[in-house]
């Protein structure tokens, strides 16, 4: 049965007449009992005649209560099965939801929702249902509202508009159980797997238009938006709007239409799956992500790349964000412990795997090249991946580099470097790196140094940084764009041959035990 009251019968034969469907009666009648959209057209249309039915007795009564049999029949509005049988036909296409609670709250709607979803080859356990509706039917939905408005006052009713089952719950409440049964997934109102289900009327679209000159102010152009009316800015403007000036311009109830909602493509989304991981480096000519200057690619390969592909295709995701703790050029190895990374895998068509499986996806990177390596491998939340950057600047880094000096010199020479600590330098954006970088002086600190004399050209230069530090224009200065530097330091012109990122300070992703 549904629950509805000796109130209801008005508003229930106001809205009948007006042409509403069953669903939205029940809507403006305020049942909040999911199940009741769950039943069948057929069964609901039956039950609210029938709750209208019990209201004309065929009988009457005198003005004393006694029963007379020989009364004229009641003055009232004829309501019979023809009038508010479910949609077949065009006219009875409700003006409100224009067919929404109609027509696609079947199992065949449901059916064919779900077999949309498994063509997109989704593994998921759980999803949530959500729905997008024409902007228009705020518009209906308001018009019909003040409609009922009219009738509740007369008796000394009230009826919130806050209080009216919106669309979007009344058709999720009829199809997501549907859906969820099909998919044999659990429909919840919380999930990384969203299904969305869309519908279009071209017909009533300048519902919405005489807002635009009422509410001004309410619409307004968006480069994301190809429409100003969308379903915020309207429920907007109808929040401004006066009755009395709605009423002028526009009908209440609002008009029937001629033809019934378009249901859009079902799309699926899984939100992203981070996968975080430190990586070793040890080519000399694999830049850390794809090389490209004026649209021209100049190296093959790059360590995201190399990282990305077997995840890529191992979730079948549609596409992949890569970032980490800072970045080596082209020509520098990175040793040691590695570099921490992290990759969002986008769209994800398989988000689920166990510990043993991502294991054996770590060593499909390591065996596709021997330029990388990576370890650590694991799943992470998104907000995890923000301590990869927190203080990051705080961080230090160890670097190894070759030095070449200009000036002959002996291991004395050198000495003298050890004994400086946490040098303070001033650093001007360098020069190849002013496409890319803001042009600024960012102060650094070298925290300590120490040398392996080779020859008297060469020596090894072994360096503590704060992280963020320009190790090659430290040595060679940058034509005096870092000052002080290791030509300053020595007195002589020196340049840096080789370099090595030795270990980059950041605790974080988990040492994950071989």
């Amino acid at each position: 049965m549904l629950s509805l009251k000796e109130k209801d019968r008005p508003i229930v034969r106001k809205l009948l007449c007006a042409g509403c469907c069953v669903r939205c009666v029940l809507r403006f009648c305020c049942v909040g009992t999911s199940s009741a959209y769950r039943r069948s057209y057929q069964d609901l249309h039956k039950e609210l005649l029938a709750f209208i039915g019990e209201e004309n007795s065929p009988q009457s009564h005198d003005a004393s209560g006694e029963e007379k049999t020989d009364a004229p029949p009641h003055k009232r509005m004829r309501i019979d099965e023809d009038s508010v049988t479910p949609a077949q036909t065009d006219s009875d296409i409700c003006p409100v939801c224009l067919g929404v609670l109609q027509d696609f709250c079947d199992p065949t709607f449901a059916k064919q929702v779900s077999d949309a979803v498994k063509k997109q080859q989704y593994e998921f356990d759980s999803l949530v249902l959500t729905v997008s509706l024409p902007a228009q039917l705020s518009v209906r939905e308001h018009s019909c509202w003040l409609h009922v408005k009219k009738e509740v006052r007369e008796k000394s009713m009230c009826l919130g508009k806050e209080d009216v089952i919106q669309v979007k719950d009344a058709f999720k409440w009829a199809v997501q159980g549907k859906i969820g049964q099909e998919l044999g997934a659990a429909v919840v109102a919380n999930s990384p797997c969203e299904v969305s289900v869309g519908f279009t009327h071209p017909e009533t679209e300048e519902d919405c238009h005489f807002l635009a000159n009422t509410c001004p102010d309410c619409f307004k152009p968006t480069k994301n938006k190809a429409s100003i009316f969308t379903r915020m800015a309207v429920v907007k403007a109808l929040e401004k709007i006066s009755e009395e000036k709605f009423s002028r311009h526009y009908p209440c109830p609002p008009k029937k239409a001629t033809t019934r909602c378009t249901a859009l493509d079902t799309t699926c989304l899984h939100t992203s799956v981070f996968i975080a991981g430190r990586y070793n480096k040890f080519s000399r000519e694999l830049p850390q992500t794809p090389w490209v200057i004026d649209g021209e690619r100049r190296m093959d390969g790059s360590v995201e790349e190399l990282i990305a592909a077997p995840l890529l295709s191992s979730f079948r995701a549609d596409g992949f964000n890569f970032s980490s703790s800072g970045r080596e050029d082209v020509d520098v190895r990175t040793l040691g412990n590695g570099r921490p990374f992290a990759v969002e895998l986008l769209n994800p068509h398989r988000a689920k795997f166990n510990r043993t499986e991502i294991k054996q996806l770590q060593e499909t990177i390591n065996q596709s090249s021997d330029k990388i390596r990576v370890r650590d491998l694991q799943i992470v939340t998104r907000e995890a991946t923000s301590r990869m950057k927190e203080g990051e600047e705080e961080k230090t880094k160890t670097y190894s580099a070759l030095i070449w000096t200009q000036k002959a010199i002996d291991s004395t020479d050198l000495e003298f470097l050890a004994n400086i600590k946490d040098l303070k330098i001033a650093q001007k954006t360098p020069l190849r790196v002013l496409h890319r970088r803001p042009l600024a002086v960012r102060q650094r600190l070298v925290h300590s140094m120490s040398v392996i004399y080779l020859d008297k050209h060469h020596f090894t230069l072994k360096l503590c940084t704060q992280a963020g530090t320009y190790i090659k224009e430290f040595v060679h200065g940058d034509f005096g764009r870092t000052k002080p530097n290791l030509c300053d330091l020595m007195k002589t012109d020196a340049d840096i041959l080789e370099l090595d990122v030795e270990s980059v300070d950041v605790d974080w992703p988990p040492a994950i035990p071989d």
